[in-house]
């Protein structure tokens, strides 16, 4: 398409200047007109002095010269007889027999007659024969460009390939990034892209299948009560069949969680949440010790109180069923900018055994099975995961570090400016 466009573009060039630059010479100036005019008999001349003063014309110019009457007809002509196979003072450029081109050289005179003299190219001074020069330009620049349309079309179709493999299925396909075009930049938007659909593609399929893996014990587990309890109801049986139900509804309930936060983006539902308030009660409901640092008012944010209870309560329970009593939690506000603007600090600590540092950044993985814990012991499923998920939806982060008095502490970190608390209280 570029080298077409080289040559479409050098085409139109030419028929400009063919048509322009090449067109019939004009009728001759004023003072031209008047020398003619001077050297030429009168028009009412004897017709033998007319052709006298045309031959010896043509002889001097060695061109065919001919003076046409104001109506148009022939005066007088000569010259080579046989130089011209149609003629006629308006015509441009005439052709020989033989291929030959000639050029037509005018004056109009002030009487009406027109004298014209046709001869080679070289008779006048006329511009050169710019279409051609145009043409031969033109093949060079095609030949000149075909090596750089050649590399820019392979570039191009291994793109094209790697786009169409890549849509075939293959994850894995990416393109050579060279040099540092248009082609390259669009290669490298290429990768970044199919790499970020790639890991995206890959965790849920590993969600998925961890989801799979972890909802077969309870339903295997719900499924033996259930015939068991078939054969000897008793309240026993009952009470595992109800907890392995929560048990199974709570997974799923993580997972529909897990891929509405994954696809949402920050489309969540927003609202002034009293975090104090909503930490108080999620501490009583599992009798954890809660620790207010800071003044209350400052401790309102704007966001999801629903999302927000869910990572408080996950932390509370991650650290109940991996830690050791006492839990706590503590929430205060720690201001960073003059105007206001700080952070909400929701941090919970349990006397746990703790995590490994080689693994804290790992547990916040969906259904990550800490190293030396077995099948039994079950993976930490999502409750972590959705925690770093729905800090991130409201532009904080989660890390885990160890307890000073030994244990895993969990400090959430949240965006808050006292603007929004005011606003809060106000309401």
């Amino acid at each position: 398409m570029l080298l077409a466009s080289l040559m479409i573009m050098v085409v139109i060039g030419g028929f400009i200047w063919r048509t322009v630059a090449e067109a019939p010479y004009p009728a001759g100036h004023d003072m031209d007109s008047r020398l003619t005019e001077a050297l030429l008999p009168p028009a009412d001349a004897p017709d033998l002095v007319t052709r006298a003063a045309i031959a010896n014309i043509a002889a001097s110019l060695d061109a065919r010269v001919i003076l046409l009457g104001a109506d148009g007809q022939v005066i007088a002509t000569a010259g080579r007889e046989n130089a011209i196979t149609s003629h006629h003072p308006d015509l441009d450029i005439l052709h020989l027999p033989r291929g030959r081109t000639f050029r037509t050289w005018r004056i109009n005179l002030s009487d009406g007659r027109i004298l014209a003299a046709v001869g080679t190219r070289g008779f006048n001074d006329g511009p050169p024969p710019g279409f051609y020069y145009l043409f031969l330009v033109g093949i060079g620049i095609g030949i000149a460009a075909f090596p750089f349309v050649l590399r820019i079309t392979r570039r191009l179709e291994r793109l094209r390939q790697a786009v169409e493999d890549w849509g075939e299925g293959h994850l894995d396909t990416r393109v050579l990034e060279r040099g540092g075009d248009e082609i390259a930049s669009v290669s490298r938007s290429f990768n970044i892209a199919a790499a970020r659909i790639q890991a995206l593609i890959t965790a849920h399929r590993t969600l998925l299948a961890n989801a799979s893996h972890e909802l077969r014990s309870p339903l295997a587990r719900l499924r033996m009560a259930v015939e068991v309890y078939k054969v000897s109801p008793n309240d026993d049986l009952r009470g595992e069949i109800v907890r392995d139900i929560a048990e199974l509804d709570q997974l799923v309930e993580e997972i529909l969680l897990a891929s509405r936060l994954e696809h949402s983006g920050s489309t969540i539902e927003r609202d002034h949440v009293d975090v104090l308030g909503l930490a108080a009660e999620e501490a009583a409901r599992v009798d954890a010790t809660l620790l207010i640092e800071g003044e209350p008012e400052t401790l309102v944010l704007q966001g999801s109180s629903r999302l927000l209870r869910r990572l408080v309560r996950n932390l509370l329970e991650n650290a109940i069923r991996h830690g050791a009593p006492p839990v706590e939690i503590a929430v205060r506000f720690t201001p960073v900018e003059q105007d206001g603007s700080g952070h909400i600090l929701i941090t919970v600590t349990d006397r746990g055994p703790g995590i490994p540092e080689a693994e804290r950044q790992r547990v916040f993985e969906p259904f990550y099975r800490p190293a030396g814990h077995s099948e039994a012991g079950g993976s930490w499923g999502l409750g972590l995961a959705l925690v770093s998920r729905i800090a991130a939806s409201h532009g904080g982060i989660v890390s885990c570090s160890e307890s000073p008095g030994g244990g895993a502490r969990f400090v959430v970190t949240l965006p808050i400016t006292i603007k929004q608390a005011a606003q809060a209280k106000s309401k």
